[in-house]
């Protein structure tokens, strides 16, 4: 289907880091003849190194790949010290708070602040090169703070989602063995006060690997204090020196871990190492959102999700750019709220997710043209597709018909962004991620040959060389790594990295992604394993198993929809449960307490048994299609019980 094609707005190609397709495909041409010398210039260029590394790219352990070995770096210097000649006095963050306050750290101010830090963590905590340190965080700049302190010392941050319960904290502390924990009091949502201190409280039990917590005290609410065990990084920072030297790392030395849901109920330590890393998130900065010297960029995403590592700390810092932080809800006090801020501070870049561009037009769909938004030059979508009457009212209402709009894909696992429109090349289709960025070899492929799928044709999602931001290991379990990224594909008896998404070519080359191939589902941009949810549903005494799949929902994207056999009740008429809507209830709050709001089902229907296989295996295609209100297709004679499907069917349209 011929799809309406947007040019790039010639003024802003004139002065655009990739100002034609011309510029693009010889790139391109430059990383296919020659893979290594394109990494390689580009890591001299872009990285100030210590020490420069002695070879590009090392695969002689594939999958586990090496880049730049010899290489000496650091990352906290990479984001800061190397900018103090030129931009001591420029903005580095520009904080805004849920309520309104507002506070400007310069480059300088950022290096004294990460460094006292620093200091207090080695000092005060014991932290050195190879330890763990969780941050459980606000979007406060202390959270960005204690990233590249842990960074400067070497030490192995990860971060959780402030939002995730103390059982999901729990998890993430005991796989990383994490020795110390940074939170906060808590912080404001919609100008009241929330806790975060109490779940760290719950989430430290007997036998945990955790020595000491350090507390920002953000919103002064009452908590419990255990002496020996918790500090107030408020009264330790006070005499803190601000020099501290920043350890010299290897190119391969970890930077982070952070957890992200698969296809078996265990979240994986995602693994990024210190040089491909960094190097890919400023050069995707620069390209993808073309941020110029003085321009001041926002990327409205929580640091607790890999969009917050890459794109509102690492990358913008690492080249020397204005980011913004904001801590609050951005329709709140209302839809406004978002455009005042980009008035207000004249935001050039602003950056967020398809269900916030949802939730926003919905709420608020004349509010753009209240607001003077001529400062903006590129918008961005991230997390998941966006429709097209979303994408449409993003380009016309707020980007005035004139910005860009860089739809990026990529993966906590990718590092950065890796199919994605350039805003002073391509000519972009509504709700297309449209072509692989120069020097990643992204390809379509057809699951059973290896070979490049035809055009119309849905296929997997593959990148089919070794690229340097890409995941380096799942913490702590080499064969989770191997199983999880290179055992569903080959491409000439090679194992390639498959991103567990489906996507398809169009006439012109294009890339659409279609979404999950594996038991994943995309909520609101983040993604959540079915395994996951299943176990804590689970958790309730009166249920005998459980199948979730997602469902399109009309803010998020895709919903939860979970399809569950009760212990007590015969399941042969909807109308013999008790107390239908309570045990609903009952079911989402142990997901809240298990793993957090982000992952409440959105709709349960109770039946007598899933459509599984003889040999056991539920057959989730077949419930994603009735969840959808879709005519089944699928073979149900290889069902141990095909009448089954049937019933589910008439439960749920009597829903």
């Amino acid at each position: 289907m011929l799809q309406d094609i947007y040019q790039p707005n010639p003024e802003f190609a004139k002065t655009a880091t990739i100002k034609s397709m011309d510029e693009y495909y010889a790139l391109t041409k430059k990383a296919t003849d020659d893979y290594e010398g394109f990494w390689g210039d580009y890591a001299k260029e872009k990285i100030d190194w210590f020490k420069p590394f002695d070879t590009v790219l090392d695969e002689s352990n594939a999958p586990f790949v090496a880049w730049f070995k010899g290489g000496k770096l650091n990352v906290s210097h990479q984001c800061i010290d190397r900018h103090l000649d030129t931009r001591k006095n420029k903005a580095a963050i520009i904080f805004e708070g849920d309520r309104g306050d507002v506070q400007t750290i310069t480059y300088l101010d950022l290096y004294k602040n990460v460094n006292k830090f620093a200091n207090l963590l080695k000092e005060d905590f014991g932290v050195k090169k190879g330890d763990r340190v969780v941050i459980y965080m606000p979007m406060i700049p202390e959270a960005a703070y204690a990233m590249l302190a842990c960074a400067r010392i070497g030490a192995i941050h990860s971060i959780v989602f402030g939002g995730f319960s103390s059982e999901a904290l729990k998890d993430r502390i005991e796989d990383a063995e994490a020795k110390v924990v940074i939170t906060a009091d808590g912080a404001f949502r919609k100008t009241k006060p929330y806790m975060l201190k109490p779940v760290v409280d719950a989430a430290i039990t007997e036998g945990s690997p955790v020595e000491k917590v350090l507390v920002v005290e953000r919103n002064n609410e009452e908590v419990t204090w255990l002496a020996g065990r918790d500090y107030s990084y408020n009264e330790l920072i006070k005499n803190k020196s601000t020099h501290c030297e920043a350890e010299v790392m290897d190119s391969e030395d970890p930077l982070f871990l952070l957890y992200t849901s698969g296809s078996t109920g265990k979240p994986k330590g995602v693994q990024h190492n210190s040089a491909g890393y960094i190097l890919w998130a400023q050069m995707t900065m620069e390209w993808v959102f073309d941020v110029k010297e003085n321009d001041t960029y926002w990327c409205t995403a929580d640091v607790g999700w890999i969009t917050g590592h890459t794109y509102i700390v690492y990358g913008p810092l690492a080249m020397g750019a204005t980011t913004m932080m904001f801590e609050g809800v951005i329709t709140y006090p209302d839809a406004g709220r978002p455009w005042a801020m980009v008035e207000n501070h004249r935001i050039n870049q602003f950056y967020t997710a398809p269900t916030a561009i949802r939730v926003l037009h919905k709420m608020g769909e004349d509010e753009p043209a209240k607001y003077d938004l001529s400062s903006l030059k590129v918008l961005g979508t991230v997390g998941e597709p966006i429709d097209p009457t979303a994408w449409k009212w993003y380009y016309e209402e707020v980007g005035n018909s004139k910005c860009a709009i860089v739809d990026t894909y990529w993966q906590t696992e990718t590092g950065g962004h890796i199919v994605s429109p350039l805003p002073g090349a391509t000519p972009i289709k509504a709700g297309c991620a449209t072509l692989p960025l120069p020097g990643i070899i992204a390809e379509v492929l057809d699951p059973a040959t290896g070979e490049i799928a035809e055009v119309g044709e849905t296929g997997y999602m593959c990148i089919t060389r070794p690229w340097p931001s890409q995941i380096r290991a799942v913490w702590g379990d080499e064969d989770r790594y191997i199983k999880s990224y290179f055992a569903d594909v080959k491409k000439d008896g090679k194992a390639v990295y498959f991103t567990g998404d489906g996507a398809k070519y169009d006439e012109d080359g294009y890339i659409t992604i279609t979404g999950r191939t594996d038991d994943v589902i995309n909520v609101s941009g983040h993604r959540m394993g079915t395994a996951e949810v299943e176990a804590a549903i689970k958790k309730h005494s009166n249920v005998a198993a459980v199948a979730v799949v997602g469902k399109p929902h009309e803010l998020k994207g895709e919903g939860i929809f979970a399809y569950i056999v009760l212990k007590s009740v015969p399941m042969e008429h909807k109308d013999d449960i008790a107390d239908e809507l309570e045990t609903m209830k009952e079911i989402n709050k142990i997901i809240k307490i298990e793993i957090g709001n982000i992952a409440l089902c959105d709709d349960m229907v109770f039946v007598p048994d899933l459509p599984k296989t003889r040999s056991g295996k539920i057959m989730r295609r077949i419930l994603r299609a009735i969840a959808k209100g879709e005519k089944i297709t699928q073979d149900t004679s290889t069902l141990e019980d095909p009448s089954i499907v049937g019933i589910i069917e008439d439960l749920c349209k009597a829903k």
